[in-house]
């Protein structure tokens, strides 16, 4: 740390880094005009910056110069046991390159504060109808994930500062909203803001609580371990400013699938956002984290939340310690990053949204941005009452309804709104219809606690909403198994079945493989279409049963006030349900003065876990850019659930075939997401999700969907796997072409590690998205960006190409992508190189994040 501008915090025995007197130094009176992005960011190079580099690094925060890059050091990483299984698999790999060429591999640790949460590996075998739920699918994950789990056992003994949170205890962002996260630090003597990085897109949930917290790929995170700098240049902060206030029964859902809507229509892409306003003020922590958690659905980086009474309120009632909350209140007062402080803040763009505006919505059927007011159903088509033939399911058959994922279950207010809805669709004698398989999948065990303390949970639990799991569950496709008749008549029938969830990601192929699409809804919405069965329904209109008094019953009828919601939530959430939950599962430590070997002892069967592939066959090898063939052409909006889908691994698939042959049953085949550590598999899950559209692979004329690929120069339309190995055996290199908003969606860096092992060099893109292309250039992977008005279209490109990229290498640059086409033309065409800042232009130079690492340790030890 800095000495420079550090003081003691009045009231306390801390000191903190004075970010307003470093800055009024350069600019009188400037801090007063900073958003609260700029000022955590001004924080955090006076305490931590090159003194040689400070007031140049400042100068950018004030100036909103964009043209330099500077460094941000996060506090702490947090991970979930998926991506950060296999950025640690990345590291004991690494351990072992370095002992090959002499290191001490026991040097090889974190050295930031790295958390892993193992919330990411339960499916949902057994419904919330069924008895035992939650302990039968706890066994399952165990018996499937052995080999995962031993070597996550491993790693917390192996490793310096890693901390586990073993399985069964919740997702990891409602655990760093609800315990995690002190928001101000006290080490060494000093208090300075929480910030952080996770491995999971949805990371910003912590914004809520005035964190600036963003999600980045695993191999982002990696870097931060390593206690690299990350890079950035000042991001576009924009205000948006909340008015007026909701009408009564709409749902902070409700609100935030409205906000996505406007957000992806304001182009806010890789942008902080901040809220303000009289609306802001008036949203408890509770909503504001139901919107900050869906920042990747808006295309943002962060939606920050300033601090207030609000926050405090809400770390109280979480069970914080009272001396911790009066420290992030001293600390924030102090420092500027109290509400009161922010209105002087200036932002080069504010948008305005009226919260008066919101009317029940959802959203689908296959983007988080596609709201759809209930009551329009109808009119567009995706509901309205058909006639049914009795004893079968609907056409429209809602298969799946789930109250899942952080984004709704860290809200009280929405999970008491579900829970008081059943209380009221029971004693009205309304059932779950048969075929939908209802689950309830809190992202903390405290949620339990405050369901049973408000006599809520034997309501939902007799609905079929019993607790399943406190993991991240179908909003990640970890959906389960269907029952088998079901399944059998969705096939047999061709029907369109859907699923619908309290989650964050609706992605075509994402839920389940038989339900064609999904919907976004709050949690009481979904327990209500699990009683209408179909999407086909006009859920405001129609009628859900008959009373037993002979009563039709709607949904108005059974829709709870939010005067009782608000009451039930006062009574029932209490701090002690928090601390009763989160205090011995932070006591949880690897056992002390245990000691286990710095290398990790491979199993050799293993389909989860294998050593890295990093150092040998394509991944070290030259990239010359030279004679490139197409792996694929794509559209606009492919997603990383496109470039290496996490559901269910189908037996029929590349990596069902795989695991078959490797012995596994297909029972527990797992999902895709469980097999990242292994590179075998997950390879075979590059671009196997079913849904993709390939626009090389024709078929009489047309484009064929699937996961297919058409081998050049024969013209050969194969699976795709089949066509990475054959390119793999030619030693061929291959590039993507494709179009807007490339590498959308979860941050998994196996979308960009897939690609890159099959011999991917290069991808051009209209445009990609912020976490996948860094994911691609840690791997080593080119990005590349037409210019405006420059696509696969006007260039006519149909995959029976080849390429070269030609151009010195340097932060944005403009390089020359020359295009040889099948007759002999030759097109020259100018590209964005997106190597955003010189420390990406170094570790893509090196072959990627680890080979970096590995060139840095090894001279450091040397010199």
């Amino acid at each position: 740390m800095n000495s420079e501008h550090r003081k003691p915090l009045p009231g306390t025995s801390l000191d903190y880094f004075d970010a307003r007197e470093a800055v009024d130094a350069i600019k009188p009176g400037a801090y007063d005009g900073l958003p609260y992005t700029s000022r955590v960011l001004a924080e955090n190079l006076v305490r931590r910056c090159d003194p040689a580099t400070l007031n140049a690094s400042l100068e950018q925060l004030i100036e909103r110069k964009r043209d330099l890059d500077f460094p941000w050091f996060p506090a702490r990483v947090v991970c979930h046991d998926i991506l950060g299984q296999t950025a640690l698999v990345d590291l004991a790999g690494l351990r072992d390159a370095i002992a090959l060429q002499g290191g001490d591999p026991s040097l090889v640790n974190p050295v930031v504060p790295t958390q892993l949460i193992v919330d990411h590996s339960l499916a949902v075998e057994h419904g919330g109808f069924e008895p035992d739920a939650f302990e039968r699918n706890r066994a399952i994950e165990d018996r499937r994930n052995e080999d995962r789990f031993h070597f996550i056992n491993w790693t917390k003994k192996a490793f310096k500062n890693v901390d586990v949170i073993p399985p069964g205890n919740g997702i990891m962002h409602q655990i760093n909203l609800e315990r995690m996260s002190p928001v101000v630090h006290a080490l060494e003597g000093v208090a300075f803001p929480d910030t952080l990085v996770g491995t999971d897109s949805h990371t910003p949930h912590v914004d809520a609580l005035g964190v600036i917290a963003i999600g980045v790929g695993g191999l982002e995170a990696e870097s931060v371990m390593l206690g690299r700098a990350s890079w950035m240049r000042l991001p576009d902060i924009i205000g948006v400013e909340l008015v007026g206030k909701r009408q009564p029964g709409i749902t902070a859902t409700d609100i935030v699938l409205a906000v996505t809507e406007f957000l992806r229509a304001e182009k806010v892409v890789s942008s902080y956002l901040e809220f303000f306003g009289d609306g802001a003020n008036a949203l408890t922590l509770g909503d504001r984290a139901t919107i900050s958690n869906m920042t990747p659905e808006f295309g943002a980086t962060a939606a920050m939340f300033y601090i207030d009474q609000q926050t405090l309120d809400y770390l109280t009632l979480t069970g914080r310690d009272p001396e911790q909350v009066r420290l992030v209140e001293t600390y924030a007062r102090q420092t500027g990053l109290w509400a009161d402080s922010l209105k002087t803040a200036e932002y080069e763009r504010v948008l305005k949204f009226d919260l008066s505006s919101v009317v029940r919505n959802i959203a689908g059927p296959s983007n988080p941005h596609r709201r759809v007011p209930t009551s329009d159903l109808a009119e567009l088509g995706i509901s309205g009452v058909v006639e049914n033939e009795p004893g079968l399911m609907p056409d429209g058959a809602v298969i799946i309804a789930a109250i899942t994922s952080c984004t709704n279950t860290s809200n009280p207010r929405n999970v008491i709104a579900a829970g008081l809805l059943a209380r009221n669709a029971n004693a009205a004698g309304l059932t779950r219809k048969p075929w939908v398989k209802s689950s309830l999948a809190p992202g903390s065990k405290a949620v339990q606690l405050y369901l049973e303390e408000a006599n809520l949970l034997p309501e939902l639990e007799n609905l079929g909403f019993g607790i399943v799991g406190f993991a991240c569950t179908t909003c990640n496709g970890m959906s389960g198994a269907l029952d088998p008749a079901i399944q059998q008549e969705v096939i047999d029938r061709d029907l369109y079945a859907t699923a619908v969830l309290s989650g964050n990601r609706n992605f075509d192929g994402r839920i389940h493989p038989y339900a064609k699409q999904a919907f976004l809804a709050s949690p009481p919405l979904v327990v209500a279409y699990a009683i209408a069965g179909t999407i086909r329904f006009d859920i405001e209109k129609d009628v859900l049963g008959i009373d037993k008094a002979g009563n039709p019953v709607t949904l108005k009828d059974i829709w709870p006030s939010d005067e009782e919601i608000d009451a039930v939530v006062k009574a029932s959430v209490k701090p002690d349900q928090f601390r009763q939950v989160y205090i011995p599962m932070f006591e949880i430590k690897a056992d002390d003065g245990e000691r286990v070997k710095p290398l990790y002892d491979w199993r050799a069967p293993s389909t989860y876990i294998r050593r890295p592939p990093y150092w040998e066959g394509a991944l070290a090898g030259a990239r010359p850019l030279k004679g490139m063939r197409p792996l694929a052409v794509l559209g606009d909006n492919i997603t990383t659930d496109h470039l290496s889908p996490s559901n269910a691994i189908m037996l029929d698939s590349a990596a069902g075939e795989y695991l078959a042959k490797m012995g596994l049953p297909e029972e527990d085949f797992n999902s895709y997401a469980t097999h990242r550590g292994d590179h075998l598999t997950a390879q075979r899950a590059t671009f196997a999700n079913p849904k993709l559209i390939n626009e090389m692979v024709r078929i009489d004329g047309k484009v064929k969907q699937g996961s297919l690929a058409r081998i050049e120069p024969e013209g050969q339309v194969t699976r795709m796997w089949e066509a990475i190995e054959t390119y793999m055996e030619r030693k061929q290199p291959l590039i993507i072409i494709a179009g807007a908003d490339y590498g959308q969606g979860s941050s998994r860096d196996w979308a960009a590690k897939g690609v890159r092992l099959a011999g991917v060099e290069a991808i051009a893109a209209e445009g990609f998205e912020r976490i996948h292309r860094t994911n691609l250039v840690g791997m080593g992977v080119l990005p590349l960006e037409f210019k405006p008005g420059v696509d696969r279209h006007t260039l006519g490109i149909d995959g029976s190409e080849t390429f070269d990229v030609i151009g010195e290498r340097i932060p944005r640059s403009t390089l020359t992508l020359v295009i040889h086409r099948k007759n002999g033309e030759r097109i020259e065409v100018p590209v964005t190189c997106r190597l955003d800042t010189a420390e990406e232009v170094s570790i893509y130079e090196a072959g990627g994040v680890l080979q970096r690492f590995a060139q840095d340790f090894l001279e450091a030890a040397t010199a």
